[in-house]
């Protein structure tokens, strides 16, 4: 019997010597811990990416507390309506003007997204715009949508997304309310005097618009303080030959027009005229920027990017990081 102990001692002392040795050698050996620590870092980039987006909510909410200055209460609220969909410029189009709206006073930006819904581009660049905003979207109906090539001429743009926003204002202003309400597109460039010249628009209000209709400028003809025509040499004989950029409408009068709205369906060139011709006459147009010869709003459109290079790394598997939103 003290053999057997003796032997099963001795076997128990080997196996706990080689057990120690083995875990010391493991101390020094490389863990392959990658697959770990890449999780580690995406939890904690997800994680850095909600707060900020948390913090830029918080500052949002902590302004509309506030609310305007007592000066700024005076003020009628301009209501800017965008309508916006998805492409390469999408986001750098929307980021200037926002911060050209940022100095706007009593400004209110309604943008609609053509899209089935809202898109977490648009919703996260809006809640981080420091704006006030109201954020729709509808689709355009596919027959009446732009193909890749179709030139952007081919049919308007935005119609359905601008009269969702004049239905929005119309279930949620009252009549008694002031306001101006005014379609100022994404691709064009806006001086912020341009919004000082038509916050007190009485019906609606017309001024010149640069870079548009093949000319360096289209404009009102004013005399006497009295708009008698239109400087334009594209269709000249429409019943309102203006810009989308080149007039703005008193709230009131919108809300008192209920059935006033863009034809999907207008003639190229008279998708403004659809609207105008139900809401005022020439002759009650406003003259604004020096009776019409100052130029605060440019129709500059961004250039398409060309995306070649990206085109052929990407058939290598070697297109740039999509989860990069540009």
């Amino acid at each position: 019997m003290k053999v057997k102990l003796k032997n099963v001692f001795v076997i128990y002392f080997l196996v706990s010597v080689i057990g120690l040795m083995y875990a010391l050698l493991q101390l020094g050996q490389p863990c392959d811990c990658s697959q770990h620590l890449r999780s580690a870092s995406d939890l904690m980039h997800s994680k850095d990416k909600k707060i900020s987006q948390l913090l830029s909510e918080v500052k949002r909410l902590q302004a509309r507390g506030k609310g305007p200055e007592p000066e700024e209460q005076a003020l009628p609220i301009i209501y800017a309506i965008t309508p916006t969909y998805t492409r390469l410029v999408q986001k750098a189009e929307l980021v200037r003007i926002s911060q050209t709206f940022l100095h706007v006073k009593n400004f209110h930006w309604i943008v609609v997204e053509d899209s089935p819904v809202k898109t977490q581009l648009v919703s996260e660049l809006l809640a981080q715009s420091g704006l006030r905003f109201t954020h729709l979207h509808t689709e355009t109906p596919k027959e009446h949508k732009h193909k890749e090539n179709d030139p952007s001429w081919l049919k308007p743009r935005g119609v359905e997304q601008r009269n969702l926003a004049l239905q929005w204002l119309r279930e949620n202003r009252e009549l008694s309310e002031e306001g101006v309400v005014y379609f100022a597109d994404d691709d064009n460039t806006y001086s912020i005097r341009l919004f000082d010249e038509i916050r007190s628009t009485k019906r609606v209000s017309v001024w010149p618009v640069g870079l548009v209709g093949g000319l360096r400028f289209e404009r009102p003809l004013v005399e006497n303080g009295r708009v008698v025509g239109f400087y334009t040499a594209w269709k000249p004989n429409r019943p309102f030959p203006v810009d989308m950029a080149g007039f703005a409408v008193a709230l009131q009068l919108l809300l008192a027009n209920r059935e006033a709205r863009f034809d999907l369906l207008a003639e190229r060139g008279y998708l403004e005229s659809s609207l105008l011709q139900s809401l005022v006459s020439i002759e009650e147009l406003e003259p604004r920027a020096d009776n019409c010869t100052k130029v605060l709003v440019w129709h500059t459109r961004t250039e398409k990017p060309k995306m070649k290079q990206e085109e052929l790394l990407q058939k290598q598997g070697l297109g740039s990081d999509p989860s990069i939103e540009v």
